[in-house]
């Protein structure tokens, strides 16, 4: 069964995204000895230095946005985006099972409730119809995943929302330049909020972006990227709701690597859709194996190729087809991420503080079998490739 050589012989080389633009970009800024231009105070600085401002401006007008707020990671974007849409304590937010953890925890830093809602079984994004279901009286948001790539269904869910009078925001970590329609994913929601870790389409080693159409939301997530506390008085903000500030600046040296990324990002991004065709194109006869399927008028960007198996129809069990897969030499993984709500952070109700704070506030559901088609997905089902680190070409 895993006999013969290889059909790969040497490991694909890790793919390169970066080049000398960006390395000039970089060493401009070093000779300016100017590596961060915030102040934590209120005058021109509090909103950063030209790099920062070039890129958020560039972003801003390559996805169609009023606002672009550099952050310097999506993970404190996420954190950013509970804050300015008022999560409170006891506050339910809706979350998918199958993600990064930093998206669920998000909700908790401000004592919100995450409440996981099953995926669809061929986007493996939210299903709507199961977060229609979950809303009640005290839902304030939904927090929808682009995951892998793929837009979730962002139209009926952001009607969902206006219905209920709630918020959505968008993870489009993994999606930039996807489409939702005629529409950019993370555009559709309240706020999107976009990655730029070094293993993302684009990147600066570390960094993110949130995007709003909203001028308050803007100005909020602007006031707590940045020690909020300390402005309000000189803008004269009445609701001081979640302003207490944090920390999440974008440096300079980030900011000068995003410009020369974003300019880059339709090679770097077709680059991937290329993989993912050959990959598609490989399998589509096997039987047992379904690639990833595009909704109608969606973009798929293949951050992650996600192929589904059927253990039945090909008649060997997922790992040890995964062992075959590692003896012919091809990077993949199974599973992708165990559904979020059995890790010991909610298994325990242990979160913030000793006394079980927030979950103390409600009753969330948190068992296994909660969302059975992630859970699926988990043990059975996927096997996932990432052309993000390989240079298959």
């Amino acid at each position: 069964f895993l006999g013969g050589p290889p059909v790969l012989s040497e490991p694909l080389p890790p793919y390169r995204s970066m080049g000398r633009e960006e390395l000039e970009a970089v060493s401009e800024v070093i000779r300016s000895d100017r590596l961060s231009g915030f102040y934590g105070s209120w005058g021109d600085e509090f909103f950063g230095g030209p790099m920062v401002r070039g890129l958020e401006q560039a972003w801003s007008e390559r996805f169609g946005v009023r606002h672009a707020i550099s952050v310097n990671s999506g993970t404190s974007g996420l954190f950013a985006a509970m804050g300015a849409i008022g999560i409170g304590p006891g506050d339910e937010v809706i979350v998918p099972p199958f993600t990064m953890s930093a998206t669920v925890v998000a909700p908790l830093i401000y004592g919100g409730i995450p409440v996981f809602v099953d995926i669809e079984p061929d986007t493996f994004c939210l299903d709507p119809s199961a977060v229609r279901q979950a809303v009640t009286p005290r839902t304030k948001a939904i927090l929808a995943v682009n995951l892998f790539g793929h837009p979730a269904g962002l139209s009926e869910l952001m009607s969902i929302a206006e219905e209920h009078g709630i918020k959505l925001v968008e993870d489009n970590a993994q999606g930039p330049l996807s489409m939702n329609g005629e529409r950019y994913a993370g555009t559709v929601g309240h706020i999107g909020v976009f990655s730029l870790n070094y293993h993302k389409h684009i990147h600066t080693g570390e960094g993110g972006m949130c995007v709003t159409n909203d001028d308050d939301l803007a100005r909020r997530l602007q006031l707590i990227r940045n020690h909020a506390e300390n402005i309000v008085e000189p803008l004269d903000i009445e609701d001081l709701t979640n302003l207490v500030g944090f920390n999440y600046r974008m440096t300079e040296l980030s900011a000068a690597v995003g410009i020369e990324q974003l300019k880059k990002i339709d090679e770097h991004v077709s680059r991937r859709e290329e993989v993912a065709r050959q990959l598609t194109e490989g399998v589509t006869e096997l039987e047992g194996l379904t690639p990833p399927r595009v909704r109608a008028g969606c973009r798929h960007v293949y951050y992650v190729w996600a192929m589904r198996y059927d253990e039945d129809a090909v008649g060997v069990g997922r790992e040890r087809f995964s062992e075959a897969l590692a003896a012919e030499g091809f990077p993949h993984s199974c599973g992708y991420m165990r559904p979020l709500y059995l890790l010991p952070l909610f298994q325990r109700r242990i979160a913030i503080g000793k006394q079980g704070y927030p979950f103390d506030l409600a009753s969330p559901r948190y068992d296994k079998g909660l969302c059975p088609v992630a859970e699926r997905m988990y043990e059975k089902e996927l096997i996932c490739f990432e052309p993000c680190m390989y240079d298959p070409s």
